[in-house]
């Protein structure tokens, strides 16, 4: 009597002859040899927790640098503001390149651009409801209209089917046109609008071809004027442009200097100025001075992004480790509600960059910095405590404090040796502003970051940084473990189906000889 499965079977068969749960053995069994895979994958959520951190950290000092290179910069030193006698007539900002003292400005003519109306009521343009073809609004007697236009940036003939086209369709070509003229149509009003983009003596309208006169001549002007066009009183072939604005500006007792401009917003000497009014008889004077309040306020906003980093790599540096808490195994988070496994991933996380050499490193080289002498400076002008900004309590761990009625006279007195103690540039770094050194700092940190853990915006699918290299590593012998648990566990079933099936061909055997048995004795 031969079993009724083969011998070579690949079939798992789970206590069908023995009785045993053959699963749950086998399950207990794995469960063991699981446990260094196990631990393999946990130091490799350590690795990858690690790795976030410092990636975070890479990149809070990313954004710190953009704050750091303003500080770099002169120009954030030389903030200038600018006031006016007449808001109504001239109002005016400074740059940083602007002399302060004191402008006079006088506004002939101001910039204007070209605009023609229609000048009287359209015919309404809908009936009903309905929006009125062309033909019907201006009762054509033609089926077809053209004109040509001429703006500052081209010129373009026009076609329409006044039986199809609206007022709404001139008014789309003439703007998908882009010659430098809008059309607009005021159904509240009943008019019809063409206007220059842009101002000044280059701004023009010209209608060089219009042989329906649906642009109207000036000759269609006066008694009898007819309703077929729009009135805007335009001339064929003749130029309508814009005109520049004109203005004189002098500087204190200098001579006075004219200018002209096609708009009204115009940059002079380091002074953008806005011309409202145009009164040649009343000059608008103009006032710019060092904005020392803008500078403050500068520095004030670094010093708060600095002790915003400080305080992070800090917070890394001293964050408690809970060693006890390792990242949780599958089996473990089954085991947890959602809560439960929140706190304690948390602890898991926490302190994984605790006293890290690398971040030490990194807050001593800037710590070191802000308390540097800068050589080479005007003595009271050489370090951050001159000028009112220093560190308290060690136990702050270098957070920076200003204060604020120091710095402010400091920049009051001397703008210029605030600006040198931050932007002095030299070869050797020692020798460099505060700013400079900074800048330099956070650059070798961030090469230092990046290098240990790679950084969050690489575009890179192969991550080349130790922590990156040594996840690959363990990524290999997961796969390699994995594979090997696997073979073990096909091994077992192998070996409990065998035996499942010699238990099957034994319980045949018997009961093959007690059926053999008992037709003996019925004999």
């Amino acid at each position: 009597m031969t079993s009724i499965l083969p011998a070579t079977s690949s079939l798992r068969i789970g206590g069908l002859a023995s009785g045993i749960d053959t699963d749950s053995i086998i399950k207990e069994l794995m469960k063991a040899q699981r446990i260094p895979l196990d631990r393999l994958n946990q130091n490799k959520q350590v690795l990858l927790w690690q790795q976030e951190d410092y990636r975070a950290i890479y990149d809070s000092l990313r954004a710190f640098r953009d704050r750091v290179f303003n500080m770099k910069l002169q120009a954030t030193y030389l903030a200038k503001k600018a006031s006016s006698s007449n808001e109504a007539a001239v109002t005016a900002t400074a740059n940083p390149t602007a002399t302060p003292g004191t402008y006079t400005v006088t506004v002939n003519k101001l910039a204007t651009g070209v605009s023609k109306v229609s000048q009287i009521e359209l015919n309404d343009e809908t009936k009903d409801g309905t929006i009125l073809t062309l033909k019907d609004q201006f009762s054509l007697t033609t089926d077809t209209i053209s004109f040509t236009l001429k703006g500052s940036k081209g010129e373009k003939d026009f076609f329409f089917d006044t039986t199809k086209d609206t007022i709404y369709d001139v008014v789309k070509k003439i703007n998908d046109a882009n010659l430098g003229i809008t059309a607009s149509y005021d159904s509240n009003l009943n008019r019809f609008i063409l206007a220059t983009t842009s101002t000044g003596k280059d701004a023009i309208v010209n209608v060089t071809k219009d042989d329906n006169h649906f642009l109207s001549d000036a000759s269609d002007y006066g008694t009898g004027t007819p309703s077929n066009t729009l009135k805007l009183k335009l001339v064929t072939g003749t130029e309508v442009t814009g005109q520049d604005a004109e203005f004189n500006l002098s500087i204190g007792d200098a001579n006075v200097n004219s200018y002209t401009s096609s708009t009204n917003t115009v940059t002079v000497a380091g002074i953008t100025l806005n011309l409202k009014q145009a009164d040649p008889n009343n000059p608008v004077t103009i006032t710019v001075s060092n904005d020392t309040d803008a500078v403050f306020n500068a520095i004030k906003d670094f010093v708060s992004a600095y002790n915003e980093i400080i305080d992070k790599i800090n917070g890394k540096l001293t964050e408690p480790r809970y060693r006890d808490y390792l990242p949780l195994t599958d089996e473990q988070r089954e085991q947890l509600s959602d809560e439960q496994e929140k706190k304690w991933e948390e602890k898991a996380r926490s302190g994984l960059l605790r006293g890290d050499s690398l971040l030490e490193s990194v807050v001593s080289r800037m710590r070191a910095t802000m308390s540097a002498i800068v050589p080479g400076l005007a003595a009271g002008y050489d370090t951050l405590a001159d000028v009112g900004i220093t560190t308290l309590s060690y136990e702050e761990r270098g957070k920076l404090y200003i204060d604020e009625a120091k710095l402010k006279g400091a920049l009051q007195k001397d703008p210029d040796g605030v600006m040198n103690l931050f932007t002095k540039s030299a070869e050797n770094y020692a020798e460099k502003g505060i700013a400079m050194r900074l800048y330099d700092d956070v650059n070798s940190a961030m090469a230092l970051i990046s290098a240990r853990a790679g950084t969050s915006s690489s575009y890179s699918t192969a991550d080349n940084s130790a922590i990156g290299r040594q996840i690959a590593a363990m990524n290999e012998r997961i796969s390699t473990m994995e594979e090997r648990l696997r073979q073990l566990e096909d091994r077992y079933w192998r070996q409990f189906t065998a035996m499942e099936q010699a238990i099957q061909q034994m319980n045949a055997q018997s009961a093959w000889l007690a059926m053999q048995l008992g037709m003996g004795q019925g004999r």
